[in-house]
């Protein structure tokens, strides 16, 4: 069962850190820095005041560029490359334990996690920018905001909830992808119509 919570821990981070890294790194600092939560021993750095400095910088950055309609989709994209490998040495480090076999799951599972939740994250947005107005855009982003730190809670103080939200948000992802992928597809449809190229 101890295995099973820090697994579960591991996909928690993995899952924020998907969405929202430099919040995730920050929030986790802030955790280990006030002594709210005692991290385990090789991730007790990112309570580290150069650390928290950096993570807390781009976390400002990334609070500010979400905001931005179509500039959103471009820092995702970049951030494929940073999300998902960061997301599975969180959850790798996350593991308190001396199986290096256990660690090693929770960094592919980690990994694989932070994988969905991006492109989860990436594709809805880019479907998100379609819309005219910025409100649906700040709507989507605020939530992101609060979802990730609230992960990160449920993660370190209540893993087996957290797993549970996993497997819905992943039945979830699993039903709306497709969805998300024609609209994607129309919306490109439709601006090769604009530019004159056959679709």
């Amino acid at each position: 069962m101890e295995a099973l919570a820090s697994l579960a821990t591991a996909a928690g981070l993995g899952w924020a850190s998907g969405i929202r890294l430099y919040a995730v790194v920050f929030f986790l600092g802030l955790l280990q820095f006030f002594g709210v939560y005692t991290l385990p021993e090789n991730m007790q750095v990112v309570g580290n005041p150069w650390v928290m400095g950096a993570s807390g910088f781009m976390f400002l950055v990334e609070f500010l560029a979400d905001k931005i309609p179509g500039f959103d989709s471009v820092w995702d994209a970049a951030h494929t490359f940073i999300r998902i490998p960061a997301g599975a040495l969180l959850a790798a480090a996350a593991v308190a334990s001396g199986d290096p076999g256990l660690t090693l799951a929770a960094g592919i599972l980690g990994g694989a996690v932070a994988a969905g939740s991006h492109i989860t994250k990436a594709s809805t947005r880019a479907l998100i920018n379609t819309s005219p107005e910025p409100v649906s855009n700040w709507t989507a982003s605020a939530s992101e905001d609060a979802l990730s730190i609230g992960a990160v809670w449920a993660a370190l103080f209540y893993p087996m909830l957290a797993l549970a939200l996993l497997i819905v948000f992943f039945a979830l992802a699993i039903w709306l992808l497709p969805k998300i992928w024609r609209g994607l597809r129309h919306v490109l449809a439709s601006i090769r119509q604009l530019l004159g190229s056959p679709a």
